[in-house]
């Protein structure tokens, strides 16, 4: 593990003048944390370097040790963004040590540890999820207190990994988007080259807008 990580990382932010960063890695299931005392430790240290910088943490599902999500949540990141990628159907098939539930459950638990801090998740079209199922897994993010959602087509890396079932038209990412902000998504960015750190800043300006809308709404 490099214990100088963070500080270089916080480093980088202040040299590129970052507004907003996302830190993300690939799964540590090898570290007994998931490697969420380095992730904490990293917001700390751009915390530091930058406290105008808003910071996003894109982490795994830390095999759902909730301690080590603690560490993590404790270091007071702006925005929780987790990714469920794909339909329950096609969990086990696409995300091979990942389970749908124990996604959902960790985002749950975020909203329960720190109920004012954004949730958000990413989902993933094109690998044989069906309309229906879609929707289904927008409400399950919703019940589980997810506030912004990106979707995204899938690209197949390379022919050894998943094959893209089809390709979705640009007109059905905009109707995407329409039914997950119908449905109470207070923020969704949709389309063919969507990722989860598409237009992240603007998605967290976008998203407190609209928190802000919906109190000045709800005072009315």
């Amino acid at each position: 593990m490099d214990l100088g990580e963070p500080k270089r990382v916080a480093d980088s932010v202040a040299t590129m003048g970052l507004r907003h960063v996302v830190i993300t890695a690939v799964a540590r299931d090898d570290l007994a944390d998931g490697g969420s005392q380095v992730f904490a430790n990293t917001v700390n240290a751009i915390r530091y370097r930058m406290p105008q910088t808003t910071v996003e943490v894109l982490p795994s599902d830390m095999k759902g040790d909730y301690d080590s999500l603690k560490t993590l949540l404790d270091a007071k990141p702006d925005i929780f963004n987790h990714n469920i990628e794909t339909v329950r159907r096609l969990t086990p098939s696409v995300r091979h040590r990942a389970t749908y539930d124990r996604s959902l459950e960790l985002l749950q638990r975020v909203k329960d540890m720190e109920p004012d801090m954004p949730t958000k998740s990413s989902i993933m079209v094109g690998l044989g999820e069906t309309r229906e199922e879609l929707l289904e897994t927008m409400d399950d993010l919703l019940a589980h207190g997810v506030e912004i959602l990106t979707i995204g087509q899938y690209l197949q890396p390379s022919k050894k990994h998943y094959p893209v079932a089809r390709y979705y038209d640009p007109r059905e990412f905009r109707e995407l988007k329409r039914i997950a902000r119908k449905k109470g998504f207070i923020h969704c960015e949709s389309g063919p080259m969507v990722r989860s750190s598409y237009h992240a800043d603007e998605q967290v300006n976008a998203a407190a807008k609209q928190r802000r809308l919906d109190a000045e709404k709800a005072q009315n």
